[in-house]
């Protein structure tokens, strides 16, 4: 049976302009599709334009060209007022800094009610003081929190308190921009944890950015690293580890820490050059079922081999 697709992005580009004649290509022209009830990470260093993608399926600013479906509907296409409305709540957002992104005028219950309010979700103040203090619990933190401002919590529990929000409305669809970034290594774990068991408890369907790949690997099925607006690489999170084809997948996979001193001690980083090989005529092209690569042809061949290769000797 086929997965269905939630999400399709065609050929995305987003580029803003800087003075007269200068452009910043942050995103220039990707393609990939989610589907339902996976988690979709996209990974790479800052500048890469992931947080724009993220930015930009959801709206929060308008693409410069390409194609974004959402349950096969353009999400850039005009729409009513209703239909923007079902939009809005069927795609929500976590952000990366928990600190800027909640409002220190409001209380934790007005914070996550707004959507409710906004959506006319509950119209009785008890009950939809009963669903704050549910989604509060929801999400580890005690229903007497809903009466406190977001500057009596700690970076851990706002980042719940924007869960909450989130998953007030009843979304199909989450987009976390670096949702773990702004916290504590400690608390980063726990905040990707309840995030898998909400995805089970509520068929959620995730796109997570990032730039930690071991985290990444930890929540995604599937991959995809971005360099400089485009996407080299993708493919199922084990087989992207396992067996990485571009050279920049290679160098991102090379910084990963272990809590290993001799391994850290004998650790040779791989430095990507992009001058390497030839980035001007690549195409995204299918190495493997489901494993894609930004590559040339000669490229595309030698990767083939390598993955023929690979598959060769696991079977032996």
């Amino acid at each position: 049976m086929d997965k269905e697709k939630l999400l399709e992005v065609k050929n995305l580009k987003q580029h803003f302009q800087t003075g007269k004649k200068g452009v910043i290509k942050a995103v220039n022209g990707i393609s990939f599709d989610i589907y339902r009830g996976e988690t979709f990470g996209l990974v790479g260093e800052s500048g890469c334009g992931k947080s724009t993608t993220g930015r930009t399926i959801i709206r929060l600013y308008d693409a410069t060209s390409g194609e974004v479906k959402f349950n096969g509907i353009d999400v850039h296409g005009k729409k009513s007022k209703k239909n923007l409305k079902q939009f809005n709540r069927q795609m929500q957002m976590i952000f990366q800094d928990p600190y800027a992104s909640l409002n220190p005028r409001m209380t934790v219950k007005e914070i996550i009610s707004e959507g409710i309010d906004i959506h006319g979700l509950i119209k009785n103040e008890k009950d939809k003081t009963a669903r704050v203090q549910e989604l509060l619990e929801t999400v580890g933190l005690n229903k007497e929190h809903a009466s406190r401002y977001p500057h009596e919590f700690s970076g851990g529990q706002r980042q719940r308190i924007g869960i909450a929000r989130a998953l007030a409305v009843d979304p199909e669809f989450i987009i976390a921009d670096e949702p773990i970034s702004a916290l504590d290594v400690s608390i980063q774990a726990q905040v990707v944890n309840l995030m898998k068991e909400l995805q089970k408890e509520h068929k959620l369907t995730y796109l997570f950015i990032a730039h930690d790949l071991s985290m990444v690997k930890y929540i995604s099925d599937r991959i995809a690293v971005m360099y400089f607006g485009r996407i080299v690489e993708l493919a199922d999170s084990e087989e992207l580890y396992n067996k990485p084809l571009h050279p920049y997948t290679k160098s991102l996979l090379s910084a990963i820490p272990l809590p290993d001193p001799d391994f850290e001690r004998n650790r040779k980083r791989i430095v990507y050059d992009p001058n390497m090989h030839d980035t001007q005529n690549a195409e995204f092209r299918e190495i493997s079922p489901g494993h894609w690569v930004l590559c040339t042809e000669e490229e595309g061949k030698a990767y083939k081999q390598t993955i023929q290769g690979a598959n060769g000797f696991l079977k032996k």
